[in-house]
């Protein structure tokens, strides 16, 4: 395992004082990062607890429940060993504040707005149609 340092039980911390954010790397207590072998089988332990949930989160996706919640936790999980899950998401928090801030933009929200009513106004007409049309009866009931 390259930790990226010469000594033993050292691992390297990249940090990013520029934008305030956390420094990158293992976020286990000294004692673990100070024993190899405790801290390797930290990190699986890590990797296996958090394998666990984004698959249970990949579960929940077609099923009923909070699946990308679940895989962003998932992430978190490793993110608090694996400087790749930490950069990752980075990346995600970034995403979605620029989507967030998009969406509070005026012009978009006003948009969207107006495309909503627009589908409303349509979906209300198709309904008014076929109520004139087949009257209160449902579809499999219609008689020819």
């Amino acid at each position: 395992m390259n930790t990226g340092s010469d000594g033993a039980g050292e691992v390297a911390m990249v940090t990013d004082e520029t934008k305030g954010e956390p420094a990158l790397g293992s976020r286990a207590p000294q004692f673990i990062k100070a024993r190899r072998m405790l801290h390797l089988s930290w990190q699986v332990g890590v990797f296996v607890v958090g394998l666990a949930v984004v698959v249970a989160g990949v579960i929940m996706l077609p099923l009923p429940g909070p699946g990308w919640l679940v895989i962003f936790g998932g992430m978190a999980i490793w993110a608090t060993e694996f400087v790749w899950a930490q950069l990752v998401l980075r990346w995600t928090k970034r995403k979605v504040t620029e989507a967030t801030q998009k969406a509070l933009d005026p012009k978009v929200r006003r948009r969207n707005i107006i495309l909503t009513a627009i589908g409303l106004v349509i979906i209300a007409v198709l309904v008014g149609v076929y109520v004139w049309k087949f009257g209160f009866e449902m579809p499999w009931k219609i008689k020819e």
